[in-house]
């Protein structure tokens, strides 16, 4: 067994020794290589643990090794929603003198783990998630190791966990009370995923609209998508096979939204003369498309910048770890909504 001298002297020779692998296979480990075999990769972790590596790496960070770094884990890179969240981040870390290291996760809770907790292992100085699949064990090991970080458009577990999003459930309101002011009766609602909170409160105002203007709330016009443009593809054919199809879509998303334009117009139908559509997030290729899409705004590159801000300010003050910070949205009115066609 090793004295508490040697505890608090472990390198990376250490872990590599006791795991009975070479330096360079605990590095591609620590770096989330995905070359590494399973096995291997889960005995040097379970080393990591054991030896207390990764604390011990924060300690000498804390202790003058500041990386002058953020780390961001992102979903994918594929969106306009990503990027202009990024786009704020980087605009605030370029203000500090500071640099952005981003890790795109495609939304499977084992790499947000893995990633997670490399990062926290003292690679970067702080952590943006925006929209973390499972966050419940990543912001436990973060709290566990006393690491600053930040959620973005994710409420989190508790009200002691930081976070910065947008008002959804106001936006969804928003978005579907314009739609009955038109005068349609029958709107469907394409839903993100529902394990995220945003989804779960743009569906919530949806219905609380319904039922303001008393409206029935059909359960067949609610289709559960996942925030992918397929997804507003397959569910609006779904919903216009109905035998009573609605004359509106509310999507989750822009990106979805854009998917219900395509199945609109696969079955031979106008956009908005036929079908009406609105979108979420005002992402930069909303006002683009044709017709230009009708869309609640949350300020996605605000978010990045105030995101940001929050994480440096705790940087500065780790006492000031428990900020709640919520954007509010406003209605878009484009091109791609109208009056519900006669009957």
């Amino acid at each position: 067994m090793m004295s508490q001298t040697r505890k608090s002297k472990i390198t990376i020779h250490d872990v590599a020794a006791e795991a009975g692998v070479s330096f360079g296979t605990v590095s591609r480990v620590i770096n989330n290589d995905v070359h590494v075999k399973k096995e291997t990769r889960e005995k040097v972790w379970d080393v990591v643990k054991k030896l207390n590596y990764v604390a011990n790496r924060q300690a000498r960070s804390l202790a003058g090794g500041k990386t002058n770094s953020i780390g961001v884990l992102v979903p994918d890179l594929g969106t306009g929603y990503i990027g202009e969240i990024v786009r704020g981040i980087d605009a605030e870390l370029s203000l500090a003198d500071m640099d952005l290291i981003v890790y795109t996760t495609h939304r499977t809770p084992t790499k947000e783990a893995n990633y997670v907790a490399n990062l926290a292992s003292g690679m970067v100085d702080g952590l943006l998630l925006v929209l973390p699949r499972e966050p419940q064990n990543l912001i436990e090991t973060m709290k566990q190791l006393h690491f600053p970080f930040v959620l973005i458009d994710h409420q989190g577990t508790d009200e002691d966990c930081p976070a910065v999003g947008a008002a959804n459930w106001s936006g969804g309101y928003n978005a579907t009370e314009y739609l009955i002011g038109l005068g349609h009766k029958r709107i469907g609602h394409i839903t993100g995923s529902m394990d995220l909170g945003c989804a779960v409160d743009r569906l919530a105002g949806y219905q609380s609209a319904l039922k303001t203007y008393h409206l029935a709330e059909s359960p067949e016009l609610i289709y559960e998508g996942n925030f992918d443009q397929p997804d507003g593809y397959e569910g609006a054919l779904a919903l216009l096979d109905l035998p009573d199809p609605p004359t509106a879509f509310f999507a989750s998303n822009d990106v979805m939204a854009m998917g219900v334009m395509d199945a609109v117009r696969s079955r031979g139908l106008r956009v908005p003369q036929d079908i009406s559509i609105v979108g979420f997030d005002d992402i930069p290729q909303s006002s683009l498309i044709r017709p230009a899409l009708t869309t609640i705004n949350q300020p996605l590159e605000k978010m990045g910048r105030v995101s940001t801000q929050l994480l440096l300010k705790m940087l500065e003050n780790s006492e000031d770890k428990n900020a709640r910070i919520e954007l509010p949205t406003h209605l878009v009115i484009r091109d791609s909504c109208e009056k519900p066609p006669k009957t």
